[in-house]
Formats: structure tokens, sequence, C-alpha cells
């Protein structure tokens, strides 16, 4: 059934409807014969705009830019809000200050007003301190009423949030949503309503907002920034990853909030909020994608480990997407062709090793590949690979010589070699020349051929020993030595103490945020037994005319594309952190991601058609903040709505696929029974689908996992899918000795017991847990034990009372009255 309905989506993903390819069939048999092959070209290419279409011009980060993260925090349905949160703040001015103007006071004004405002948060009365928050939410958003530019906001924003962290507001939001979560009164009566609507969460949106924009602004590095504001940006940093609040980290008290919501007990929490702010919470405390390289490239110069060979993030900018592999409408066109092939024959081998050797350096330009399409129809593009075929290597095209000479490129990465695959290549070669094996020993060489000995030198060149394996034979050595290995300096940094702080409930975590992506995902189908994520975005009165229907649609799926870019942004740095800080931390991790059916879910999540998922245009940019409280308001219309904005691409959903293909990367890597996973959920035509979008990174991951799979796939899939098999070779990193694009490992006479492998996994990862973080379960065989005779008399044991009474008859019972063998004693 599965295997069934991805067929069918395949088809309807190529033709675009199904009735497509025989309309264009009947056509063109009405053609000419000369005019045929161009009304076939040009039909693809209108057909498949993404065959012709240029590179995506998306640069990869750790957000998109701070306008566009501070819209995304609001939906469209809250703007009304905007005006509310003036109106408080006015109020309260206009009551303790004067009439003038917020930003014609001086700083220390500034200041006493703030203060005043957080003895405010301090009332007993829920609506005053609602009011009170409101005002403050207004500070955040910048005093928008007075100011004419989005610049300007901005300005303001940065210098209130600095000024409201300053006088202390943030730990007193902590203490007020604190109380907000344990609200049992607001949760039963949410419990109890048949809808929920923004009415429900009016409250913790407000405290939300605020703190989300606090972090989100303070981590934003400005090189203008006074000194004493950097200062309070690295004070602020520590602060959030510590735990101060409520003894645990504030990313832990956002992990509560997500499993209440998805238990069912708190179903109006808003919960695209909470996850932008834990994401951000994440980042700021741990740091993004450029902290993570300079982290690792310290962490090997400690471990005294060589530099790497390469930096990973300038290597992947620096790469150029690939063109798409050849669609059902090209394999058609091709085959016919071959129908009307006359002379068969052998392929010679010399043709052969021309076009071998050609193949891997096959430019990137995509002026050669416009040249190829048009003018030479047995381009790689279309025509399968020679030997897929019994047909004759036709003979090179003589092209005109041109200005431009194009030189074969090396290949992006440096090849990497595990010291276990230098193990295992020394192992075969003295099985099969000499006829016995030594172990681990991969410095003799001797009775072995001298082209393995060259073969060794190499391998030894590019052997890469990752941080990983030092950790995990480290934690050998702890597991042997107990009591000899001494204490482990364990560095307190803002990970490990994450790590503490979501430990005893990690399998919830990962399970809730699994959840909530699922009902996210866009090819998910409504359910009854489905959470419902909406809370926070529709509103009390539904909508009534075809202009608010179509608002509120685009509402919600930009809502839902918000939710699915913060969960794979959490998702992907929690495990990147965890396996620099401490391999087995990652494997905890991800095996109770893999338990809780991330693969499957990541891999549903890609079965639609991304292309249209990446081009999505599920946004009003008049609407967006800070430009709708700035500027007057276009009148909205049904054809304004539907064009949607210029962009290529959204920017958000391009980045949340990148993310989802990293952490299938993370997940399958090195795990035979992961990978086994990919194949039997036939992720094969998923992936490949995936390779029409044409970004580099992208199609990176794409093929990485395509490579880790290829061998499992059968020489069919490899024969019919040349194109995907050179970009892969040309894109993604080698490992010298891995035969993933032949196959040749016998599976069926090693067959592995994936169930045993990830049960041994299992038990390595709990001793280590054990051992670090369990301090009460101990193994009391490993304690200390005091073998001084003196020292043991000596201690004073308080004895009961009914026992020093009846301390004769105990003498007489236990001692005088039983024999002692005293030869037996000594023997």
């Amino acid at each position: 059934m599965c295997q069934k309905n991805f067929t069918c989506e395949s088809k309807m993903d190529v033709g675009g409807n199904g009735g497509g390819l025989i309309v264009n069939n009947k056509q063109r048999a009405m053609l000419p014969n000369k005019s045929r092959g161009e009304f076939v070209r040009n039909q693809r290419k209108d057909s498949e705009g993404f065959s012709e279409s240029p590179d995506l011009e998306f640069e990869y980060a750790d957000t998109d830019k701070w306008a566009v993260e501070l819209s995304e925090l609001y939906s469209y349905t809250e703007a009304p809000e905007f005006v509310i949160n003036r109106k408080c703040f006015e109020e309260d001015f206009r009551t303790h200050v004067s009439e003038k103007k917020w930003t014609e006071l001086d700083a220390a004004q500034h200041k006493a007003h703030a203060m005043r405002l957080l003895d405010g948060l301090e009332v007993i009365a829920r609506e005053k301190r609602l009011k009170v928050a409101r005002a403050i939410l207004y500070m955040a958003q910048g005093a928008f009423a007075e100011c004419s530019s989005e610049a300007e906001v901005q300005h303001w924003m940065r210098y209130n949030i600095f000024l409201l962290l300053e006088v202390g507001t943030f730990s007193a939001l902590v203490e007020l949503l604190n109380m907000e979560i344990d609200n049992s009164a607001a949760c039963s009566s949410a419990v109890r309503k048949p809808a929920i609507s923004l009415a429900d969460s009016t409250d913790l949106r407000v405290l939300l907002n605020i703190m989300y924009l606090m972090v989100e602004t303070i981590q934003q590095d400005d090189p203008a920034d006074p000194p004493e504001w950097r200062a309070t940006r690295e004070t602020f940093k520590t602060e959030l990853g510590s735990p101060l609040y409520n003894n645990e980290p504030i990313s832990v008290m956002l992990f509560g909030m997500v499993t209440k919501f998805c238990s069912g007990h708190a179903p109006h929490f808003p919960m695209k909020k909470v996850l932008l702010l834990l994401w951000k919470s994440i980042l700021f405390t741990l740091g993004g994608f450029e902290q993570l390289q300079n982290i690792k490239v310290h962490k090997r110069l400690e471990l005294s480990l060589p530099p790497l060979p390469e930096d990973s993030i300038r290597v992947i900018r620096s790469m150029r997407a690939a063109s798409p592999p050849a669609s059902a409408s090209d394999l058609l066109e091709q085959q016919q062709k071959r129908t009307r092939r006359e002379h068969k024959s052998l392929i010679k081998q010399d043709n052969l090793d021309a076009f071998n050797e050609k193949d891997p350096y096959k430019s990137d330009d995509p002026r050669e590949d416009e040249d190829d399409n048009d003018d030479n129809d047995n381009s790689l593009e279309a025509e399968p690979f020679p030997l897929e075929r019994d047909e004759v290597m036709p003979p090179p095209i003589p092209h005109p010589p041109t200005e431009r000479v194009s030189f074969p490129k090396g290949l992006p990465w440096a090849p990497k070699v595990r010291e276990k695959d230098i193990e295992n290549f020394l192992e075969s070669s003295r099985s099969k020349f000499i006829g016995y094996t030594l172990g681990n020993d991969t410095d003799t060489v001797v009775g072995l051929p001298r082209p393995i000995h060259e073969s060794i030198r190499t391998l030894k060149q590019h052997k890469y020993i990752s941080i990983a394996e030092i950790q995990i034979s480290k934690e050998e050595e702890f597991q042997k030595t107990p009591l000899s290995g001494g204490e482990e300096d364990v560095d307190m940094c803002s990970t490990e103490l994450l790590y503490q702080g979501i430990l005893p409930s990690l399998p919830q975590y990962m399970i809730a945020l699994l959840k909530i992506l699922l009902a996210a995902a866009p090819t998910s189908k409504a359910k009854t037994d489905s959470i419902n994520i909406l809370a926070d975005v529709l509103p009390e009165e539904m909508p009534t005319t075809v202009l608010q229907s179509m608002k509120l649609g685009v509402d919600v799926n930009r809502h839902k594309e918000i939710i699915v870019k913060a969960i794979s942004a959490i998702l992907l740095l929690l495990l990147k952190h965890f396996k620099l800080n401490h391999i087995y931390q990652f494997e905890y991790m991800a095996q109770h991601l893999v338990f809780a059916n991330c693969i499957p879910l990541i891999l549903k999540f890609f079965n639609q058609n991304i292309m249209s998922y990446i081009t999505a245009k599920n946004s009003i940019s008049v609407l967006d903040f800070p430009h709708c409280v700035v500027h007057e308001l276009p009148e909205l219309t049904a054809e304004s709505l539907e064009a949607g904005d210029n962009n290529q691409f959204c920017w958000r959903n391009l980045f949340s696929c990148i993310n989802l293909l990293r952490i299938l990367n993370k997940l399958t890597k090195w795990k035979h029974s992961r990978t086994m996973m990919l194949v039997v959920f036939k992720s094969a035509p998923i992936l490949k689908r995936a390779l029409k979008v044409k970004q580099a990174m992208m199609q990176l991951y794409v093929l990485k996992l395509l490579k880790v799979q290829t061998k499992y796939l059968g020489r069919q899939w490899r024969k019919s899918n040349m194109k995907t098999m050179s970009a892969i070779y040309q894109k993604v990193r080698h490992r010298l000795n891995d035969d993933w694009a032949y196959g040749n490992a016998d599976l069926d006479a090693r067959p592995w017991d994936f169930q045993a492998e990830e049960c041994a996994l299992r038990a390595n990862i709990e001793r280590f847990n054990s051992r670090r973080y369990d301090k009460n379960q101990s193994n009391p065989d490993f304690l200390p034990v005091d073998n001084c005779l003196q020292s043991v008399l000596g201690q004073r044991v308080d004895l009961p009372e009914d026992f020093q009474m009846n301390y004769d008859l105990w003498l007489e019972r236990e001692v005088f009255s039983k024999p002692i063998s005293w030869e037996e004693l000594l023997q």
C-alpha cells in the first residue's frame, strides 16, 4: 500500500496533473518530425520549471533577518492588540509622568518609569497586572506610535529592552510565567471549552511576547553597542543558561510547558510563542553554528588532535547546486528514441575509459548545461548511462573551440578514514595474502605486497580521529577502572547544565516535540485525536467574508510553517551541541527520537510537492511587524492575498527542510539499523524528488542520505539513477575504502542483528548516565571500605534501649551457647 501511494504521487508530481502527459503526446504526434524535438524540449521547460530554473540565492544561517524574526512572533489575528498595548502604556504614562512623549524624556526619567511599571507587576489584581504587562510590552515593541520609520522602531526597541533588563524585568516575568503555568483554574477552563481561541491565552501571550523580544533583541550583536550593553549581554547569556530561575535553566521550564500542552492538561498554551522562545533561548545560551565550529576546533586542540581538514561552513557555502535528475517525461522521450535506433554493438573499452575519466569532473557551470541540453540530444541530463543499455557509445561530437577553457575541479571535501576502516582493511589483506590476523595491530605489514603498503600509507594519511572516539574510549576506561580512574573533570558549561536539567524527562520532551511537528506538517491529515496547535491564531469570532477567510487561511499556514521552523532548529541545535559535549548525551537524545518514530515522520514531511512548499507565499508583508504599526495599511483584496510577495522562495521553509535533512543524517550516520529504516520506508524516491530544489546545501544532505542506502537499493536502481550517483561522487565526502557505489558487501553472509545493535548502544548510554549523574544509586561494591581495625572498633555505634537492657541474654544466646570450630575458622 505504501509503495503504491509513493508511485502514484511520483506520477502526479512529475506530470502536474493526471492527464497532462497523454495530451502532450497527442499534440506532439500531430507535429512534423523536425519540430517534434523542439516541442518536447520546450514543453519540458514549461512543465518542469525547476529544470531550467536558476540556483536559489539562499544563505543558510542561524536565523533569518532580525525584522523577519520579530514579525514571525505575531499572528495576523493579533494585530488589534498593538493598539491595546499602546493605550495601556499611554494611560499609565500620562497619569504618572507628564504630557511629554517617551522619546523626549532623559535616561533618568526612562529608568524611573520602567521601575514604576515593574512594581506594578506585583499587584494582586489580575486585570491591573495585565495592563501593566501590556504597557511593558509596548515599551519592548519600541514605543512605535512615536516613530516614523521601521529603523526608528528598532532603535527604540533595543534601547527600551536593555533598560527593562537593567531594572530586573526578566526575572519578574519568569515568576509571573510560572504562576500562569500553575494556574489550575485557567487550565481546567480551557480543557472544558469545545473551541479555544486567542482570548484564552491573553496573559501568557503578553508575557511570552516580552520575553521573546528581550531574548531576540539582546542576542543581536551590533558593533555600535556601548560597552555596558555588551557586558549586560554576556551576563544575561550566563544567567539564561544557569539554573537561576526556579532552580533550572529557562529552557527546562519551557520544555515543561511543551509536555503539559501535549498531555492535554493545558490546551490553551500559545505553543508557537513557547517554541520560538525555547529556540532562541537555546540558540543564545549554547551558541549557533559558527560557535559550534569554534568549540569543535578548541576541543580538538585540547585533546591534541590534528586540526580539521577544512571549514565545513565555508565549503558548503561555496558549493553550487546540481541539475535535478531526469524526470518521467525525459525518460519517456529517451525510450522513444531508443526504439528508433537501428545499429547496436558492443561498447569499446577506450570510449568507456574516456567517459569515466570525464564524468566525475563534469563542470557545474550552468552555461555548459544549457549548451548540452539545447544542442546535444545525448546529454547526461536526458540520456541514461551508457551501460544501462546494450548500445554503442556514440562517437564524441566535435564542438567548435570556445573562448572559455574549463579545467577539472577538485572534490570539495578531503577524504576521511576511521581507525576501524584501517583495521578492517589490514585484517582482510592478511587473511588473503598470509592466512593469519593480528587483531588491532595496524603497524605490522610483514609479508604483505608492496601495493598494500602504499594503500595503508594512503589510508593513514587521511585518518581522522573524531572527538566522539576519544570520549568513548575515556568512558570505557572509567567503566573498567571505577576506583583507579579517578574523578571525571566535567566542564559545567551551558550545554552540560541544560542536559542535566532535561535528563529526567528527555523522552517525554522528544515525544512532545515530534507530536507538535506531526500536527504542523503540511502532509498530516486532521484527526480528532491530534493536538490543536492553532489556539494562538484562531480569533474568537470566525471569519464571515471570503477575504477574512483567505487572510485566516494564510495566517494558519504561516503559523504551522513557523512551528516547523522552530522545532527543526531546536532539535538540530540540541543534537549538535550534545554531540560535542559528550557523544553519549547525543546518542541518548537521538535514540529517543528514533524510538518516537522521528525517521518516518521526517520522510512523511518530505513526501509532498517539496517545490510547492519551498515557494509557498503564506505571508502578507504589509501586516508584518513593525511595518503594520508605522505605515498606513492599504486595502487588502483577494487578488493581493493570492499574489503574495515577489520572493523566489520562502526562507523559513527552505531553512526547515535543510534542518530536517540534517537531523535525519545525524540519526542514521554509522547506524546500520537506522539506515535500513530508510530503505524499509522507501525513502529513495522521496529524497530523489527533493533534489529538484536547486540549492546546494539541501542537495548535499539529500545526497548523503541516498549514499548511505545505495548499496541496499540494488543494481537496477543504481543503473537507472546514474546522474544521482555522479552527483554523490562530486558533492559528498569520500571514505577511501567505502564501497557505497557498488554494493560489494556480502550482506547475506553477515546479517546485522539490528535489535542487538540498539540494545548495546542503550546499555552504554545507561551506564554513562548512571555513572555521571545518578549519584544516589552508586554500586555499593565500589564504595570505599575502612579496613583499619582500630578505627572500626573505635567508631561509636548507637544501640537501641531494648538491646542494652537484654545484652546479657544476647551474649548467652549468640556467643556462649554456640560452639565455635576454631579449626574451620582458621582454615
